[in-house]
């Protein structure tokens, strides 16, 4: 196995270099222990950044929207949100009724909403709720808003007391300051690596860091329902809102399948960022900056890897290099 271990640290150096990312760092848990842990590089791209270490903590960029689904599925399991098939107008009065039209909360967690935002904050559609799928901004913004509201607190802090505090994470949080454990992004490889912070922590920003160790326990989380140091921490109808297929009936078998936000493995599609081989029922998430978590329940497995470069290798063709690394996994643990 060992051997075996080597290949997937190969190939995320292999991506690191490629892509000039300064770090890299891989967590990888079996049957509930962690089984391999590699960390990589530098906090920056800078003469004499502090080395990468099991505390070091990246901007997981969109990979943050498993901690917002997990938020959407506690406000659905409570009836906060009575049913994931309501109209979005029904919550959202402020936005045209018109735009929003038959658009409902299912649409927005799993990227089927259509929506669509200029530069200048004017929302538009680019097609009808559900008929196609498009990887947006505008409703990751609307359902952490959404969160905020409904629960008279930021979903952060909502995970922090009901998730974070019972699971002893200590590593995971919306910064708005530099420290020294928090691992800087690069943008161009010529410039100098640099904080990406937030204004509020409030979740509404891509500002959520973490160590590869919580974001690989986050994983195990959802791997185990809900339970885990011997405690019922999440109801498991929560995590399983969260990490099963959502998403609506699409007339093109191409487009990924999604959970709340998650990825999920239902027939393998050529959009999706699931490599074929990965067996049916896995999930996995993904941000810019280079983070995955991949999540295999067939064979008890938690995969989770940070780089810090924005942008995944592999420009229009990333896809094939974010399924190549699946597969390799799914390869290796089959047996």
């Amino acid at each position: 196995m060992q051997n075996n271990y080597q290949k997937i640290i190969s190939y995320v150096e292999d991506i690191k270099e490629r892509n000039y990312s300064s770090a890299s760092s891989l967590v990888i848990l079996k049957d509930n222990n962690i089984v391999l842990e590699h960390y990589s590089g530098y906090h920056s791209n800078s003469i004499g950044s502090a080395p990468i270490t099991q505390i070091s903590q990246f901007n997981i960029a969109s990979a943050r929207k498993s901690y917002l689904g997990l938020a959407v599925a506690y406000a659905l399991y409570e009836g906060k949100i009575k049913n994931i098939d309501d109209f979005a107008i029904d919550y959202f009065e402020e936005f045209d009724k018109e735009l929003l039209g038959r658009t409902t909360i299912r649409h927005l967690v799993t990227h089927s909403h259509g929506l669509h935002q200029r530069e200048d904050g004017t929302i538009y559609r680019e097609f009808n709720p559900g008929e196609s799928w498009a990887y947006r901004g505008i409703n990751v913004l609307m359902m952490s808003q959404l969160l905020n509201k409904i629960y008279g607190k930021s979903f952060p802090e909502l995970l922090k007391e009901r998730v974070f505090l019972q699971l002893g994470f200590k590593e995971t949080f919306w910064q708005k300051y530099p420290n020294e454990k928090l691992v800087q992004v690069i943008e161009n490889p010529e410039v100098i690596a640099g904080f990406i912070l937030g204004k509020s922590t409030d979740g509404t920003e891509p500002n959520l860091h973490t160590s590869t160790r919580e974001f690989a326990f986050w994983g195990n989380l959802h791997l185990n329902n809900g339970f885990t140091n011997g405690r019922q921490i999440v109801p498991k109808e929560v995590i399983q809102l969260a990490t099963t297929l959502q998403s609506p009936n699409y007339k093109d078998n191409d487009l990924p399948k999604n959970g709340l936000f998650w990825y999920v493995q239902d027939k393998p599609s050529l959009r999706s960022e699931i490599g074929e081989r990965v067996p049916k029922g896995s999930y996995q998430i993904l941000g810019i900056t280079g983070p995955t978590l991949l999540v295999i329940p067939k064979y008890n497995l938690v995969v989770a890897k940070m780089y810090n470069k924005m942008y995944n290798y592999g420009g229009n063709n990333y896809l094939h290099y974010l399924r190549e690394f699946g597969n390799i996994v799914a390869d290796i643990f089959k047996d």
